[in-house]
């Protein structure tokens, strides 16, 4: 092993000018409206899959890529986010990637199979650039809050994917069509573009920018022993999230549940992540229990997986309970990536390469999941392999939560 190494040694962080009450005021509002946005456009679909596929007519191939592209998506476009900070500004890049997300979204109100998915890819698109920028926006406009901003970014999340999840069969029935119900949803984006005009007008007043002209190569910490624990931690974390959020109301309505039931059931999960989110940032903050956290959320999601597959269907709320506190893990691994560099900039890099790296290996969650059914006819594969990832995800939590904010110590 060799000594210790900064791939930011030759950019030092810049300290920020104090920000005034105004400006505070809009990274808060701007937190939350971004926050909101970031699960509604994926959550939105997956009780409408069915419909959508009756409504437009496309076949299995169409059927299993629909809920693998927001992954696969987050992997591609997420590689870009940070050449885009070094030239607009982390808040420059937020804006740019909700236009792209209203856009989008707003596309899908076209009755066509293209129209879905070229929708589907645009909205995700904006969604990745933002997931990989969050981190550094909240680390640069809330320092010394980086625990309670986390938390507050995540539930605000777990609002929008659990209201568009409960939402999106009672939209759909109003608008007409499935793809009209899902179009609706991208006056939440335009809202949240309106909102964050200003806040552009204000960061340039307020703020020197405080992203280095070079930056820093996610590629110089893919080999740290940190870059490689942090990037298999979110893309364990990931895989199960975005299976279970493609695939549960299908597999409820394979076993005789009603589809808007099913959907009020998948918003209940996510309603669940709330409460378990201020638990989860409970024990880290108030207690020091990042471990003891990581070991909670993998233990009840393996619980909630195990129960789809031996429970009756009458208890499926059981399972999606304890799913909710599951993927409570997300914001933890946020919490981690927040303090995996020195900078600013160190944090981008780890948050492209975890979430660049993790999203493409997620995505054989959905698709995998989609597919085997396609082979087997039954849910009770897909569902047993994914209790062996929160395994996974259990002992990769455990190497994580021993790590502090400082510099990776690289592989030899």
């Amino acid at each position: 092993m060799s000594k210790m190494e900064n791939p930011a040694a030759d950019n030092p962080p810049t300290v920020p000018r104090p920000a005034s009450r105004g400006f505070m005021v809009l990274s808060l509002l701007a937190v939350i409206l971004v926050g909101l946005n970031l699960r509604a456009g994926i959550t939105s679909a997956s009780p409408l899959f069915l419909d959508l596929q009756e409504f437009l007519g496309y076949g299995p191939f169409v059927t299993a890529l629909l809920p693998s592209i927001p992954t696969l998506v987050f992997a591609v476009a997420g590689m870009a986010t940070a050449w885009l900070a070094r030239r607009l500004g982390l808040s420059g890049t937020i804006l740019l990637a909700l236009g792209v997300l209203a856009a989008g979204l707003a596309f899908r109100a076209l009755p066509t199979t293209w129209a879905l998915l070229a929708g589907t890819v645009a909205a995700m698109c904006g969604i990745a650039l933002c997931n990989v920028a969050m981190p550094s926006f909240i680390r640069e406009n809330f320092a010394d809050k980086t625990s309670m901003m986390t938390g507050l970014y995540t539930i605000t999340m777990s609002v929008g994917a659990t209201a568009a999840s409960a939402l999106s069969v009672p939209l759909a029935l109003a608008a007409g069509s499935p793809t009209m119900g899902l179009a609706t949803w991208s006056f939440l984006s335009v809202a949240a573009v309106l909102a964050f005009l200003p806040f552009m007008v204000m960061a340039r007043s307020d703020r020197a920018a405080t992203t280095s002209p070079s930056g820093v190569s996610p590629l110089s910490l893919i080999r740290t022993r940190r870059g490689m624990v942090i990037t298999g931690l979110f893309t364990v974390q990931a895989l199960m999230a975005y299976a279970m959020m493609s695939w549960l109301p299908s597999i409820l309505i394979s076993r005789s549940m009603s589809p808007a039931d099913a959907g009020i059931l998948l918003g209940a999960l996510q309603a669940m992540t709330i409460p378990a989110t201020m638990l989860s940032l409970w024990l880290v903050n108030k207690h020091g229990k990042l471990r003891g956290a990581f070991i909670m959320c993998s233990v009840m999601v393996a619980a909630g997986l195990a129960g789809l597959v031996w429970l009756p269907l009458s208890l499926a709320w059981l399972c999606a309970v304890a799913m909710g506190i599951g993927f409570s893990v997300f914001p933890l691994v946020l919490l981690v990536i927040s303090h995996s560099g020195d900078t600013s900039e160190e944090t981008t890099a780890m948050s492209t390469l975890a979430q660049s790296v993790g999203y493409l290996v997620a995505t054989s969650g959905p698709f995998g999941m989609g597919l085997l059914y396609a082979l087997s006819g039954d849910w009770t594969l897909p569902l047993l392999l994914l209790i062996l990832v929160a395994g996974i995800q259990l002992w990769l939590g455990v190497v994580a939560s021993g790590y502090r904010r400082g510099t990776p110590q690289r592989v030899q």
